[in-house]
């Protein structure tokens, strides 16, 4: 068996990012509260926040990681959904408003502002086409039966995969949620980009749902589930999860829509 060759390691450190996230986080909370402004930094803002953090570390320090990289398919697939979207999806949402800019400490957002490199390269990242190229070819590449089993078996790979996962994730949440309100979307766009990712994630769906023969070799079947319903069940843990995260971002954005109607052009 190839997994028997792998020697597994555990994920490259979080610690320092995930307490970095959270300080910068409670920076710009409390800065706001400090201000006068506990309406756009209240409790449901920092546990929002907190929640999407722990799912992201939920999926790499849990042993939902152990288990994903060497014995289930599936459990893998759900390890991805959690990092790449769901964790990232929360805390992105929790910081919209003035709260993304009072994260960054004066000294800190000044330079960034000021650099055009750095606008630059925002600005070509969160292009719509862009974003969303970028997603769907991180999602596309790193299914490749030959180059998931590298990632699998080379600790080192298997990180770069994870930082991808994530750093396309945010891409595309940004996109989506648009938490600096830079209205780079309509609403009518935000919800195709949606429409976009779930047809993305369905062409995936779709070729692990429907083959006849395991297409990851490196998982041979264990827990009592076959090979193959492995590998269909990782199919389906990605259609469900995309179901229930971007159809609940849809209908939010759709309520509020509904329920003001003068912001239906924003």
């Amino acid at each position: 068996m190839l997994v028997a060759h792998a020697a597994w390691s555990a994920p490259i450190s979080v610690d320092v990012p995930a307490v970095l996230a959270l300080l910068l986080f409670f920076h710009g909370w409390l800065r706001l509260r400090r201000r006068g402004r506990p309406d756009l930094a209240d409790g449901k803002r920092a546990a929002l926040f907190t929640a999407g953090l722990l799912v992201v570390l939920g999926g790499l320090l849990t042993p939902i990681h152990s288990i994903g990289e060497r014995h289930l398919l599936w459990v893998h697939m759900l390890q991805h959904v959690m990092i790449g979207d769901l964790g990232i999806a929360l805390m992105v949402t929790a910081v919209r408003g003035p709260l993304l800019v009072f994260m960054l400490p004066a000294r800190v957002l000044g330079p960034i502002a000021r650099d055009r490199d750095v606008r630059a390269i925002l600005s070509f990242l969160l292009r719509p086409k862009v974003a969303f190229g970028l997603w769907a070819a991180n999602l596309a590449i790193w299914h490749i039966p030959s180059l998931y089993i590298d990632a699998v078996l080379h600790p080192q790979l298997h990180d770069l995969e994870h930082a991808c996962w994530m750093l396309a994730g945010l891409l595309v949440w940004t996109l989506l949620i648009d938490p600096g309100s830079h209205h780079r979307l309509t609403t009518a766009g935000r919800i195709a980009l949606a429409a976009a990712m779930f047809g993305a994630g369905q062409v995936l769906t779709s070729v692990l749902v429907f083959s006849f023969h395991p297409l990851y070799p490196i998982y041979r079947g264990a827990y009592g589930f076959s090979a193959l319903t492995d590998q269909k069940l990782a199919g389906i843990v990605m259609m469900v999860e995309q179901l229930v995260v971007l159809g609940t971002f849809t209908y939010l954005l759709l309520r509020s829509r509904v329920r003001h109607p003068r912001l239906a052009h924003a």
